[in-house]
């Protein structure tokens, strides 16, 4: 079945695809969303915050400089000064639209500093509830917007392109059960519904940001960019949980230290910066006193005492529920898939390589993040390119003000991802495409991913999994060398000179894959 509208569509209801829709109106959109809006997108789960240049003292040059410093040799300049020269003007904007920033006495912004950063610059919500926040206030303005309509328990699972040119979504519902798909085509497509961080068994993010936007637009040609660079949260809490719980990095802004079951603490020993270096090193460092079976853990006992209970709620109830004290003991941790630098690769105006979309948010790679993000940047980067992706589609598409309601008639059908063969894909990516990779590992993976494609390929939601994760392990396997968030065992030095991006479609990831599995038949 196929239906047509005069609406944009956007895929994803996180906190670029709001931002957008927003500054979109009074066009017409209509936005799918998996999960009741505000439910099931990372963006709510962010507890740091915005990077910002706010202070006096600091500025755009000086956050892009930090941006460059941090992206081991792969950030592209102009992005990230053009990105950074915005961010003010966002918290401000995101300010008159109702969000709750911390205040000083004065009326100024509460700064924490966070890895990687030169300057306190980080804007907080409620300590540790800044994308909780940003999402409520931008949910209450899109339920106010009468030219939003939200699909709410709708789950995209692939492009249309017609004659080269992206022309609609194909849509079924979000539930178990699934339905039979439908057809949605609409003057222009904006992908901003997550990133991969859930392919993995350890990881931070909401169950469904598993690669599938990615994926769908990888299965149609579009280029993907840097899809090896995955970053793994240093602090994620290692309780058992599914997703882990997070132990914002702002913990260590303000003076929390990671020691090991010996109450030695390492990071000293490591960096300079010790627990603020960028978060790949302290990310590896912790998986080494993981693998060495030393128990890493955050202490916060010293640096905050009883008022992390108040000036960080989140971690506060995450502790609570699995019965820790963080003013009396140390909180454990490990390192956790968090965030995926790489993605669909944008051009400056945030298009695709295919004509008729635009991306925004973590799916996309802009060449902000390089191979290891800055922390804070990757809200940042999804209003940004949000606001930049709106006014592109305005530009590029009939003007309307008036658009019918899109009503769609599933019905029965469909075949959703069968949970054995997710659950064994995650494990997977853990073991074999993790914190630290090699060559044997990496070929064991991608000869697994075609496996489970091969025999679970009825399902197009699993088919977008399997993409992003051969993407991702195919270029960790061409990358032989050390870089930010990829770590090589046997590679383990940056190649000299300037790093390089990487480019690649699933054809030519696909290739790489059957020409090593060979190796292991």
């Amino acid at each position: 079945m196929r239906i047509s509208t005069d609406r944009i569509i956007i895929v994803g209801a996180g906190m670029g695809a709001l931002y957008a829709a927003l500054k979109l109106a009074p066009r017409p959109v209509v936005m799918i969303s998996p999960e009741p809006l505000g439910d099931g997108a990372s963006s709510a789960w962010a507890q740091g915050g915005v990077a910002a240049a706010m202070d006096a003292a600091d500025s755009p040059k000086n956050h892009a400089e930090d941006t460059v410093s941090a992206g081991a040799g792969t950030v592209d300049a102009e992005v990230a000064a053009m990105v950074t020269d915005e961010a003010r003007r966002h918290i401000l904007d995101l300010t008159r639209l109702g969000t709750p920033f911390d205040r000083t006495e004065d009326g100024g912004y509460v700064l924490s500093r966070e890895a990687a950063h030169s300057f306190a610059r980080v804007v907080r919500v409620k300590g540790d509830q800044a994308g909780a926040e940003i999402m409520a206030a931008l949910i209450d303005q899109v339920r106010q917007t009468p030219s939003i309509q939200v699909l709410e328990g709708t789950l995209a699972t692939d492009l249309e392109v017609t004659d080269g040119r992206v022309t609609g979504v194909t849509l079924c519902e979000s539930d178990e059960g699934r339905s039979a798909p439908v057809t949605l085509s609409g003057p222009a497509v904006l992908l901003a519904g997550g990133g991969s961080g859930g392919l993995y068994a350890l990881t931070t993010n909401p169950h469904r940001i598993r690669g599938q936007v990615i994926g769908m637009a990888a299965r149609v040609g579009a280029v993907i960019s840097d899809a090896e660079f995955v970053q793994f949260h240093p602090t994620a809490m290692d309780v058992g949980e599914d997703p882990a719980p997070l132990a914002t990095e702002a913990l260590r802004g303000e003076g929390a230290v990671l020691i090991n079951k010996h109450d030695e603490r390492f990071m000293t020993e490591v960096h300079p910066d010790a627990e603020l270096a960028p978060r790949d090193v302290v990310a590896r460092a912790i998986f080494a006193q993981v693998q060495a079976g030393n128990r890493p853990m955050l202490d916060t006992r010293e640096a905050l005492g009883a008022a992390i209970k108040t000036q960080f709620p989140s971690v506060a109830d995450y502790c609570a529920r699995n019965g820790i004290d963080p003013a009396r003991e140390p909180i454990p941790v490990a390192p956790a898939a968090h965030y995926h630098m790489g993605g669909i690769a944008t051009d400056t105006q945030g298009r695709a390589s295919l004509p008729g979309l635009w991306v925004c948010g973590e799916a996309s790679s802009t060449g902000l993040h390089g191979a290891n993000r800055l922390a804070s940047n990757g809200l940042l980067e999804a209003l940004v390119y949000a606001r930049i992706c709106a006014d592109g589609i305005a530009a590029a598409t009939p003007e309307h003000t008036q658009a019918a309601p899109v009503a769609i008639p599933f019905q029965p059908g469909g075949t959703p991802p069968a949970p054995e063969a997710v659950d064994e894909l995650r494990q997977c990516m853990t073991r074999d495409v993790g914190v630290v990779r090699d060559r044997a590992g990496l070929i064991r993976a991608l000869t697994t991913i075609a496996r489970l494609e091969d025999a679970h390929g009825d399902s197009p939601s699993f088919l977008n999994m399997c993409a992003t994760a051969t993407l991702i392990a195919a270029g960790a396997l061409m990358r032989e060398e050390s870089r930010g968030a990829h770590e090589r065992a046997d590679f383990p030095e940056p190649l000299p000179g300037a790093g390089e991006r990487s480019h690649q479609t699933l054809t030519q990831a696909q290739k790489v894959r059957a020409v090593v599995t060979k190796e292991l038949t």
